[in-house]
């Protein structure tokens, strides 16, 4: 019982603080507004640790590349597949989600809305748009959650410099290191009062929305878990198959990263297992301990296709309907982008959802609401999370060579 708790203690209070605040929503109706300080408070607090979260998470990510040891062509391969697998995931549920298309109910709620300057507005140019997506021109801005984006790009070169220099800056991969593990135990410990935090703007949400909106969540729910299966049995089979490994002893191995992943809903918690795994699968221990660990804070499939839905619900429920070849890719892209940022902590936080609403440029309290479509899609994702790494060194042992 002990064990349970501690693997779903999280989870479960976070979702009955959305089951109390939805009914208290729909039982109060427009007065559940009194209940919105308390909300906008618990925001406010998760607001000012998004950028600190954002620089430290993705600085140590890339300095842990050289602390892994491992070597240029392996390196290229590893990020080609993770990229590769990524893409998959997040066109296929792109595509499912356009067919069986859950978002057409919430189309409009939040008012019409224009994605000024962004890649949805016609009259900017693509690379206007992403000069403007992804860089700023003067340091203090990228102190600012609107500048996610560019700051992930300052985020990378400098642990990109910090991993080149190695021994030469031990203080500052230190502080890094130090740092960002200071910085996810405050998000820890903010996360506690999530459910009260998130109940209440959930209330204030049901409350000016109607009841509705639920229903609208259960929807999104069993297309994510519906896309979550294809790509976990179909497409690992098909990973496996190029990889030349029998389809019997490669499910064989998938069970215990696949049951781990289902009993802690952590992918951290996985790699033990998939690392034993992917040896019994053939794959070289130098490529299953590189690959692996990575994979655990940058490649997220599952984390992929919940974002898709998250990016379409945003865009859908301010009257937005996204056509084309350009808004697919936009839609992927930043589902992907949005993936790679998600902390390690408790159904991943929200910032990644705070990245969308910047991006998007709507309001990012609005980020709150696409939380819980991480909440409730937090198992499968995971599931898919933690086996795509295993997957992944597979892949990379074929691709290099070994």
């Amino acid at each position: 019982m002990n064990s349970f708790w501690k693997n779903y203690g999280s989870t479960l209070l976070l979702l009955a603080g959305l089951i109390i605040g939805g009914l208290l929503g729909v039982v109060l109706g427009e007065d559940a507004v009194v209940l919105r300080p308390i909300g906008n408070l618990f925001l406010n607090l998760i607001f000012v640790l998004v950028v600190p979260l954002v620089f430290f998470s993705v600085a140590q990510s890339i300095v842990v590349l050289r602390a892994g040891g491992m070597v240029k062509k392996v390196l290229g391969w590893t990020v080609g597949v993770f990229l590769f697998m990524s893409l998959v995931s997040g066109f296929f549920s792109y595509g499912l989600m356009s067919i069986w298309n859950p978002f057409t109910a919430i189309a409009g709620q939040g008012g019409d809305v224009t994605l000024s300057g962004g890649f949805l507005d016609e009259e900017v140019k693509i690379g206007d748009a992403l000069v403007g997506a992804f860089t700023v021109n003067d340091f203090p801005l990228l102190l600012s959650r609107e500048n996610l984006l560019p700051l992930i790009v300052f985020a990378l070169l400098f642990g990109l410099a910090v991993a080149i220099l190695g021994a030469k800056v031990p203080t500052v991969e230190k502080l890094v290191n130090e740092g960002g593990a200071v910085i996810m135990k405050m998000m820890e410990l903010l996360m506690k009062v999530a459910p009260i935090g998130i109940g209440c703007y959930f209330a204030d949400t049901i409350g000016e929305l109607g009841g509705q909106i639920v229903g609208n969540y259960l929807e999104i729910f069993l297309v994510v878990c519906a896309a979550c299966a294809v790509s976990y049995f179909v497409f690992n089979s098909l990973y496996a198959l190029y990889c030349h490994i029998p389809l019997g002893k490669f499910w064989k191995e998938m069970i215990p990263p696949s049951v781990t992943a289902i009993g802690t809903c952590s992918s951290a918690a996985c790699m033990p297992v998939n690392m034993a795994a992917a040896r019994n699968l053939g794959v070289d221990s130098s490529i299953a301990d590189g690959v692996i660990p990575l994979g655990t804070n940058l490649h997220k499939d599952g984390s992929v296709i919940t974002s898709v839905a998250k990016v379409l619900f945003a865009l859908y429920f301010f009257g937005i309907t996204p056509t084309g070849v350009g808004a697919a890719a936009l839609v992927v892209l930043l589902s992907i982008l949005q993936s790679a940022v998600v902390g390690a902590i408790p159904v991943g936080g929200m910032t990644g959802e705070l990245l969308i609403c910047a991006v998007l440029g709507v309001d990012p309290s609005f980020a709150a609401t696409l939380m819980i479509i991480g909440t409730i899609c937090d198992i499968p994702a995971t599931l898919l999370n933690a086996t795509g790494n295993l997957v992944a060194s597979t892949l990379v042992q074929r691709l290099a060579g070994k």
